[in-house]
């Protein structure tokens, strides 16, 4: 028997008041697959991305976490998760990377990445501190663990929020616009982070303005336009043959 894909999504609705930003889209998450949101501001990538881990509330439409759907309350704009601890769990297993890091500033770097395994998980203390450490030095940061957010760079911080994310042990990542943020150099610190979880096998679901970063790293990748997927397929096609007269303007105005 196939085994289901980590997150799977089925024509989701989601409004604010009389404002509809998705308009049934659809997403799949493959195990280790990597699957990349773009267009432009407005076009509700960020929304899907913070539907799929049930920050923001769908009015309608299925989210599946490994062949299980989210259960339901209410209907419409009523309509809540039925099940909390289904929701712990999704958020525990979709670990979300934050375009503006987010990080526990009266916490010291490795303090923020142990924070959520000990309270969360209720994991040991020293097995903890442990990994902890492995993966601050995994993302280049190993020699920042006693210093606090405010004494990083950008690129710095932004490389703790993800060892602070897979410190959970997550069963996909979930990134939002992650290097919009930071100048370009920072930038390439942080995308040099997320390619080598790419060849790792991470399963991840990426928001991203940078087009260099979706291309080279993602299995596949969804163009959203006004809340509808204009055109989605393997990253090769849609940057070097898109079909859309939309996603060619797109590419030619972040190109430019």
């Amino acid at each position: 028997m196939a085994t289901p894909p980590v997150l799977e999504i089925k024509d989701l609705h989601k409004a604010y008041g009389d404002l509809e930003v998705l308009k049934g889209v659809d997403l799949v998450a493959q195990r280790g697959a990597v699957v990349s949101l773009i267009g432009s501001s407005g076009s509700g990538k960020s929304t899907l991305l913070r539907c799929c881990n049930l920050l923001e509330h769908s009015k309608a439409g299925e989210i599946l976490f490994e062949g299980n759907p989210v259960s339901w309350a209410g209907e419409g704009a009523k309509r809540r998760p039925a099940d909390a601890a289904q929701v712990t769990a999704m958020r525990t297993n979709l670990s979300m990377v934050f375009q503006q890091f987010n990080l526990w500033t009266h916490m010291t770097i490795l303090q923020n990445v142990m924070e959520a395994p000990l309270t969360v998980l209720k994991q040991e203390r020293e097995t903890v501190e442990n990994r902890a450490r492995k993966l601050l030095a995994k993302v280049g940061i190993g020699d920042k663990c006693d210093v606090y957010p405010a004494q990083l760079s950008g690129g710095q911080q932004q490389r703790a929020a993800i060892a602070r994310a897979l410190a959970m042990e997550p069963k996909a990542l979930l990134f939002d616009e992650p290097t919009s943020a930071l100048d370009p150099e920072l930038e390439q610190e942080v995308i040099r982070v997320i390619k080598d979880l790419a060849i790792e096998g991470r399963t991840m679901v990426i928001v991203t303005h940078d087009m260099a970063m979706a291309r080279d790293v993602s299995d596949h990748v969804i163009f959203l336009h006004n809340g509808l997927i204009e055109e989605e397929g393997h990253p090769q096609d849609l940057f070097t043959n898109p079909r859309s007269t939309r996603l060619r303007q797109f590419l030619s105005a972040v190109a430019a």
